[in-house]
């Protein structure tokens, strides 16, 4: 299955192709999108996913829909433009890369515009701006763990948590992006995935990823994350990020302010790695970071099986936020950033 991984998300024509994750690791199957609508019901099913990879899709969904009648004036086309931006943008709250690759297209318009006002000419720069977005996200991931593989030595143990690798992401993804690279250069690295509930992404995705890359990984489930520490198995813990706020407060994928409080118990290192796209310095702390909430439907079934009576209530969070305190480093394409992070953070842009 490993040829699944070369290009799991790629531009074709007036397509957009990408895996369907939610059929993972039982069924590998493309899947052809062709409109706005179609991104959007992917991003929100999660068939595509990991914070990078939906600012990816979501230029593309802009691309198709906007591919799918003429416009007359330019006033209309950026009308058209700025309520299918929107659309896009409300198919997930939580991770900014979404709102960030969605304002740099429509930047990019209005840039165009003032020298090329025909709306044919302002669809080429878009999907030009799209396959751009495309093309850096992998250059960046390589980046990020060029920089996190300073932090690995041979027979060293990660611990990571959630999806952060190739399906994530354009390249060779965020948090796993330091083990992709010390495998090809020969530094061992045993890497502990939590199988990440409710959605299982660690195990259907990270351990389907990392065995087929032939690299070195265990799955446990969320709640032996304590034990692993305890046991010394573990030197540091990487995670990603769907947004970062200007303090270095963190939203991941919900039970990772847990992890974090159990390597802060273990004196474990806690890195976050993330691409600049993921930092919103817009955002003072985590307070005002909008947590998305999904349906009770992912809590009491289990891959199509019922786990719990379907009339008990639910509280469902996709994702958590962890205290800028308990981060020993934030791990981006310009360098690894350290604390104070609202001073830090601010220098890499």
């Amino acid at each position: 299955m490993s040829q699944a991984l070369e290009s799991y998300i790629r531009w074709e024509t007036d397509e957009l192709v990408l895996l369907d994750q939610t059929l993972l690791p039982g069924e590998v199957k493309y899947i052809h999108l062709t409109d706005e609508h179609d991104v959007f019901e992917a991003i929100r099913a999660l068939r595509v996913r990991g914070a990078p990879l939906i600012g990816v899709a979501a230029a593309y969904g802009l691309v198709l829909g906007m591919n799918r009648q003429n416009y007359a004036t330019l006033d209309g086309f950026m009308t058209e433009l700025k309520a299918k931006r929107d659309y896009l943008a409300s198919a997930r709250p939580t991770a900014v890369n979404l709102f960030w690759a969605l304002d740099r297209m429509v930047d990019r318009v209005q840039m165009e515009a003032r020298m090329m006002p025909e709306p044919s000419a302002l669809k080429k720069a878009l999907l030009d701006e799209a396959l751009k977005i495309h093309q850096e996200d992998r250059e960046t991931t390589f980046k990020i763990g060029e920089h996190g593989l300073s932090l690995l030595k041979d027979g060293y143990g990660v611990l990571t948590h959630c999806n952060t690798g190739k399906l994530a992401t354009a390249g060779i993804g965020t948090a796993v992006a330091p083990i992709y690279l010390a495998k090809e250069r020969g530094i061992h690295v045993k890497v502990f995935a939590d199988e990440t509930r409710p959605l299982l992404q660690g195990a259907r995705l990270t351990a389907w990823e990392l065995n087929d890359a032939g690299i070195d990984v265990t799955l446990i489930t969320d709640s032996m994350a304590a034990v692993v520490l305890k046991q010394g198995w573990v030197n540091l813990v990487i995670v990603g990020a769907d947004r970062i706020a200007q303090n270095g407060d963190t939203a991941n994928k919900i039970g990772t302010y847990g992890l974090a409080l159990l390597a802060h118990s273990h004196g474990i290192p806690f890195y976050v790695a993330a691409p600049r796209s993921t930092i919103d310095l817009q955002i003072k702390d985590g307070s005002g970071i909008v947590i998305e909430e999904r349906g009770a439907h992912e809590v009491i079934t289990c891959h199509g099986f019922e786990i719990a009576p379907k009339t008990v209530k639910v509280y469902n969070p996709a994702f958590d936020v962890t205290p800028h305190d308990l981060i020993a480093g934030i791990i981006t394409e310009k360098g690894i950033v350290h604390p104070p992070y609202r001073e830090n953070l601010q220098k890499i842009f």
